[in-house]
């Protein structure tokens, strides 16, 4: 029942096959069973963009939300917390501030609504939340959808900050998923302004840890940078870059700002400038990828549809 579950199948299809061979009692608490996984989370509005993504808000039983997207190519980006504690200067989630953790259910629980609309083959945990920040409940989901979830390790993919914790624990899993770090600068002052609030590791530190992972693993690290116009997109952060990465088993995953209101006089680069930078990497032996952030066309950043929706949804 819970590999149907994770797998997002129907559930009742399963229920006249489970009452061959059950004993009673359990038989008897199937549909209570099913009610309860089924009142973890449900789509509360979903806006589909012209790119072939979806932006979900998806409610929780206790009336909370979060968000989840469905990404082109059999993709979904799920949330790991209710808000953010890293305070990242240019992310709308972590304006509130940390709400409360997501049970490893509940994050399971919307890669299953994602099933139940298309099919899924691999999950980013880059949604709401730090998951360094609610690490077992994380490391839970990524054991289910790993195992019964039938979800490939390295299409699970663990995007974090930086925090010392995740490079032990992970590796002691029996699910190791791909790891992706936000790294958005080379220069260690200006990473702690802009991710105030993040483990103080200098970025030389964090792609030596991620290199150690990488090899032991066998999957590239990714590496998240989203470009904020005169920030880091200069030709010091190309070099530093270039000189960081040289050699490392990594992707450089260039990601252009998306626009939040109110998002402290911060820009996107224009589409020529980011085209540079990933040519420009590529040509210094770095393997660079322009990515178009989910879902420009509906402003649903991380946290945009959760706060445009407070009015109207009753989140306690």
């Amino acid at each position: 029942m819970l590999r149907a579950w994770a797998q997002g199948r129907p559930l009742d299809n399963r229920r006249q096959r489970a009452a061959d061979f059950l004993p009673l009692k359990l038989r008897h608490d199937l549909p209570a069973l099913f009610e309860e996984l089924d009142a973890l989370a449900r789509v509360h509005a979903e806006h589909p963009g012209a790119d072939g993504s979806a932006r979900l808000l998806v409610a929780l039983a206790d009336g909370q939300a979060v968000e989840a997207v469905l990404l082109p190519r059999d993709g979904v980006c799920v949330s790991t917390q209710v808000g953010c504690a890293v305070g990242c200067v240019f992310c709308m989630t972590g304006r509130a501030g940390l709400l409360r953790q997501l049970t490893g259910a509940e994050i399971v629980a919307q890669v299953v609504l994602a099933r139940r609309r298309r099919p899924v083959k691999k999950v980013v945990f880059m949604g709401m939340g730090e998951p360094a920040h609610n690490l077992d409940n994380v490391l839970e989901a990524i054991d289910l959808l790993g195992t019964a979830g039938g979800i490939g390790h390295k299409n699970l993919v663990f995007s974090t900050v930086g925090d010392r914790r995740v490079f032990e624990r992970l590796p002691q899993g029996t699910v190791k998923p791909a790891l992706a770090l936000s790294l958005h600068t080379t220069d260690h002052e200006l990473r702690r302004r802009l991710l105030p609030k993040a483990p103080d590791l200098a970025p030389a530190e964090l792609v030596e840890l991620g290199e150690a992972y990488a090899r032991r693993t066998g999957y590239p690290i990714q590496y998240q940078w989203t470009l904020l116009e005169g920030v880091n997109d200069t030709e010091a952060e190309l070099e530093g870059i270039a000189r960081l990465l040289a050699g490392k088993y990594a992707v450089m995953n260039l990601i252009p700002y998306n626009s939040i209101e109110g998002g402290d006089g911060f820009r996107r680069p224009s589409w020529e400038r980011a085209a540079e930078m990933a040519r420009r990497l590529h040509v210094r032996g770095i393997l660079a990828k322009l990515r178009h952030s989910a879902g420009q066309d509906v402003d649903g950043g991380c946290g945009q549809l959760r706060a445009r929706a407070l009015d109207q949804f009753p989140c306690s």
